[in-house]
């Protein structure tokens, strides 16, 4: 019974909570749930397993609905030992609930990547974060618009096969370039399977972007990367000059978008820019993550370890052959303290923006992504500069090493 079960109470520190700070806060969990928030004004139980935040913060765990790998592993491989080795790297970093996330590739190579994710829910001597589901992001790009990803791996969406893929029920994240043919169909598809319609790698008009809209795209991924603006549309369809998907992005309140603040893709500037333009409620961090991660300065493969693109890290990001960025090598703690670090967002907004958003954006928010009695305790304690010190998923602590 859940009321046998121990008490455990986090106190001596901060707690965040999506609009306000709560100094000197307890966070009670039971099991696997959370039975309270609130200021340190009562006594704590005698019965109760104490856990010391030492002064720093406690705050939920990260959710991260981008993310293709890290410490050498990629979910592409499609191994259960890729997906749990990429898992366990990124709950170091503070990430409790997980999308493994497609490049391009086969078809062979994806179902491989959903069939390693649906086989690596399951439970493991070792836990991680929760795998929510799979974002599928490649293989539906603009032929222009590719970026890291393998070329060979690109193509246009066809029934036949992404119907495969979403009748494997682990779909929950969509991406699809709005320009393509069959997109339209696509993003209908997955709005009959429930899924965070987005576009991504992509080089379309506004135009197309609301036929995208009316369709269930409601996300732009990674922001300013590997999109479309005024000139690229010039160059597809001359004048008069036609608005972007950034423009897009920025005029329609219903569309999310998320910004990679690792601090090489995006300057200061263009990350103020993006929280005042959204606000923490349609803004997302992501770390859009490749396997470098905790990784030594190298050469590296984008995507299935047999066939990927290479790119090479410098243990800062990733570069692609031909100078271009190659996703990033560093994990959702790297991105809250450089987005807290050098815009004016609070921390509770910078918080929700790796937590509480994206769970209200994949419709998990009920269960988890903020410190709210009922919640899932999936909790993080994180040192005065944001450093995660402890990480518990479920109530369960996850080992750091």
């Amino acid at each position: 019974m859940t009321s046998e079960l121990p008490l455990r109470v986090i106190s001596n520190g901060t707690a965040i909570l999506p609009d306000r700070l709560v100094p000197d806060a307890i966070v009670a969990f039971r099991g696997s749930r959370l039975v309270a928030v609130r200021p340190a004004t009562n006594r704590i139980p005698r019965a109760a397993e104490r856990i010391d935040a030492q002064g720093g913060y406690i705050s939920p765990g990260f959710i991260d609905i981008h993310v293709h790998g890290g410490a050498g592993a990629d979910f592409m491989d499609g191994t259960v030992e890729a997906v749990r080795t990429a898992c366990a790297a990124h709950a170091r970093h503070g990430t409790t609930t997980i999308f493994p996330t497609t490049t391009t590739g086969t078809p062979e190579q994806i179902d491989a990547m959903l069939e390693s994710c649906v086989a690596a829910r399951r439970p493991a001597a070792t836990p991680g974060p929760r795998i929510a589901g799979v974002h599928l992001y490649g293989p539906y790009f603009a032929e222009g618009k590719v970026g890291c990803h393998s070329q060979a791996g690109r193509r246009s969406p066809s029934e036949s096969e992404y119907q495969r893929y979403f009748d494997s029920g682990v779909i929950k994240i969509a991406t699809c370039a709005a320009e393509l043919p069959g997109a339209i169909a696509f993003y209908k598809a997955a709005r009959r399977h429930r899924c965070l319609i987005t576009c991504g790698h992509s080089n379309s008009s506004w135009s197309e972007m609301q036929n995208a809209f009316q369709a269930g795209m409601r996300h732009v991924d990674h922001f300013w990367c590997a999109m479309s603006s005024v000139p690229s549309i010039r160059q597809r369809f001359g004048v008069p000059m036609q608005a972007s998907m950034a423009e897009f992005v920025l005029a329609n309140a219903a569309v999310s978008t998320e910004v990679i603040a690792d601090g090489c893709h995006l300057a200061p500037e263009l990350l103020e820019f993006a929280f005042r333009m959204k606000g923490a409620n349609r803004l997302l961090l992501v770390t859009d993550a490749n396997r470098a991660l905790d990784m030594p300065p190298g050469e590296y493969r984008f995507g299935p370890n047999s066939d990927g693109s290479w790119f090479r890290s410098d243990g800062k990001v990733g570069w692609a052959p031909n100078n271009s960025l190659a996703s990033s090598i560093v994990g959702m703690d790297q991105m809250v303290r450089q987005m807290h670090r050098v815009t004016s967002a609070p921390l509770p907004a910078v918080v929700r923006m790796a937590s509480l958003t994206p769970a209200e954006r994949t419709g998990i928010a009920t269960s988890t992504g903020s410190l709210e009695k009922g919640k899932r305790a999936d909790l993080l304690i994180l040192s005065k500069s944001l450093q995660v010190r402890r990480v518990f998923v479920g109530g369960q602590e996850l080992p750091l090493r």
